[in-house]
């Protein structure tokens, strides 16, 4: 059964000061798109963690605001009007750059189900806080239920991914016997090729 949000539903990680904004289907196997609003000091890619997406590459177009983009550890500010393509595989993350709001439109393709994905995990930061850090940290049994569910979508960068899915394979069950639930399960059919979830 497809998730769907009311167009311009936002959701708001308090840690980061990054809210995503999407609309529509969250299922949809050509592309992943949505918006997002980092605040002063906000960052993206859970703390400014420096992370890969194997299976998509990610293009990020910058609306308003300046945002520093770290890929393959080199860094530069983009600001509006500019854009960023992340390659599948490559190590990165994003943090306002500017004084005020900066507003981009992230895209994934192919989707995958990373709507779905970044869904799952800012109701979760919204819904079961004390699963995180003071600094917005997942607990370590969190980050692996999730990343074993979400097979293929994030990796940390640094850390070889075939022994990433090894351990979340082993830790994930001993999170849900902890008591940690995904607020969004992936689907386990092929999503729909039709309409993003991005509120424009």
């Amino acid at each position: 059964m497809s998730t769907e949000f009311v167009r311009g539903t936002r959701l708001r990680n308090a840690f980061n000061r990054e809210t995503f904004v999407f609309s529509g289907l969250l299922d949809n196997r050509d592309v992943a798109r949505f918006g997002v609003i980092l605040e002063t000091g906000g960052s993206g890619g859970g703390n400014a963690l420096v992370h890969v997406h194997p299976g998509a590459d990610e293009h990020f177009a910058v609306r308003s605001g300046r945002v520093k983009f770290v890929v393959d550890g080199r860094e530069q500010v983009v600001g509006a009007g500019g854009s960023v393509t992340v390659p599948r595989g490559r190590p990165h993350y994003f943090a306002n750059a500017g004084d005020g709001n900066a507003e981009l439109e992230v895209s994934f393709t192919p989707a995958q189900q990373h709507l779905r994905f970044f869904a799952n995990f800012v109701t979760l930061t919204m819904k079961q806080p004390k699963w995180f850090s003071s600094a917005g940290d997942p607990n370590v049994l969190l980050i692996a239920l999730v990343l074993h569910a979400y097979r293929d979508h994030m990796y940390l960068a640094g850390l070889p991914i075939w022994l990433q899915k090894l351990m979340f394979a082993v830790l994930a069950p001993l999170a849900r016997l902890a008591g940690y639930r995904l607020a969004i399960e992936p689907l386990r059919e092929a999503p729909v090729p039709a309409r993003s979830g991005f509120a424009g």
